[in-house]
């Protein structure tokens, strides 16, 4: 399915011909997000991507880094996150050239003009600003803040208003220098590939630095007891996410942790889904997720409750947790959701950036790439006594988080119900 190769400035090369598509897509990733920052520079990693929109030496015009796949019809973009950074170009298999000579060059050749800078610094605060004012999204920013805190696990993947305001180039061109090197970078090339494209994209990425990069924080957990962390806001509607603290993506309980997840609350038919939105109709929107990264992870259910039942909709995802500690789940449900889980994977699989992320994250990340085969594999050993006991040790007291965005200050309201 995929060939990985390694050059000896340490680039990670990997292809993945797929050849029920007519599209390729070029996606270059670098192992460094929000986690790796400190305090005066929070936010760089996601300014720095918005900067390589900028202008290159090739491109000097923003305008025309546009333009080159504007006209050919192509999708682009880049994404920040905790542990990574991508930039990535999707165009017909005919245009893989350009789309490689155009990812190449933002990635190894930004100018980072400092007029652009200023104005750069208007869009991230306004970006801030938006997530600020949607409650849906602000309220997972304050998750992160509750299960983490001060330190750069729980801090704001876009910064802050101060931090942004803050930054200079040459705080911009050190943290490239210290982050985005050969050794901590993978090229990944999926969808309708010939022969020579490995050689295309030696020649296309030779400018790659080598060089040693900046390892992150160790994330410091403490909690002994359930926290609570409300935002007052007037709103219509409450938006809530409750959870617990639970295992990284090395653990080897990780499968049975996805699947509690799926179990809850991943799909139309899943028990939250069915008891808050169809039984009881307390929400149009609640999904359960389990979120596994490389140091942390956690298992969140997200929902948004008229005011007035709040404190209702926080007792009856409760009420699930518990019982899914105490009660094996069925043969037939559990059958439900691993041919659930193999079969959404499988048609996410369909298309050539989803492929690309698919690999290029995993070799990123854990320095392995499963196949889909074999990561089906793993999700058809989770036994029902593993999700009890994934169960049974996540969904402790002492593990469980609220945090809330709504009209509301009392935390004490809240605090009973999840104590």
């Amino acid at each position: 399915m995929f060939k990985k190769i390694t050059l000896k400035n340490g680039l990670r090369i990997i292809t993945m011909p797929q050849k029920s598509t007519q599209a390729v897509t070029v996606l270059v990733l670098v192992g460094t997000g929000s986690k790796y920052e400190k305090k005066d520079i929070n936010g760089i990693s996601h300014f720095l991507e918005h900067m390589f929109f900028k202008g290159t030496k090739n491109r000097p015009d923003k305008l025309e880094i546009a333009e080159t796949l504007d006209k050919i019809g192509g999708i682009y973009n880049a994404f920040t996150g905790e542990d990574y950074t991508g930039y990535f170009a999707k165009v017909a298999a005919s245009q893989l050239d350009v789309a490689l000579d155009w990812v190449s060059d933002i990635f190894l050749n930004s100018l980072i003009p400092e007029k652009e800078m200023e104005k750069e610094k208007g869009v991230i605060t306004e970006e801030i600003n938006m997530i600020y004012d949607n409650p849906m999204a602000h309220v997972g920013v304050l998750w992160s803040k509750l299960l983490y805190g001060d330190q750069p696990a729980g801090w704001d993947i876009a910064g802050t208003k101060e931090s942004v305001s803050q930054m200079t180039k040459k705080k911009l061109t050190d943290y490239m220098g210290s982050q985005y090197v050969a050794p901590n970078t993978v090229v990944c090339v999926a969808g309708q590939i010939k022969k020579d494209t490995e050689d295309k994209i030696k020649k296309y990425f030779s400018g790659s630095k080598d060089g040693s990069f900046a390892p992150k924080a160790k994330v410091v957990e403490r909690q002994t007891q359930p926290e609570c962390l409300l935002h007052f806001k007037e709103t219509d509607q409450t938006h809530l996410c409750f959870g617990a603290r639970a295992y990284n993506l090395f653990h080897p309980q990780r499968y049975a942790q996805d699947i509690l997840g799926v179990i809850l609350g991943g799909m139309m038919s899943s028990r939250l889904f069915m008891e808050v939105r169809d039984k009881l109709g307390l929400a149009y929107y609640i999904r359960t997720e389990a979120e596994a990264n490389p140091d942390t992870g956690y298992l969140v259910t997200q929902a948004g409750v008229d005011n007035k039942n709040a404190e209702k909709a926080v007792s009856v995802i409760l009420k699930e947790y518990k019982k899914i500690s105490q009660e094996k789940v069925s043969p037939k449900e559990l059958k439900k959701v691993k041919d659930f889980m193999k079969g959404k994977m499988t048609l996410l699989l369909e298309s050539s950036d989803a492929v690309a992320s698919f690999c290029g994250i995993q070799a990123l990340l854990e320095n392995d790439i499963l196949t889909p085969k074999e990561i089906y594999a793993k999700i058809n050993q989770v036994s029902a006594a593993d999700v009890l006991k994934v169960a049974k040790d996540i969904f402790r007291p002492e593990n469980l988080n609220l945090a809330l965005v709504g009209p509301f200050k009392d935390k004490e309201l809240f605090e009973k119900i999840i104590k």
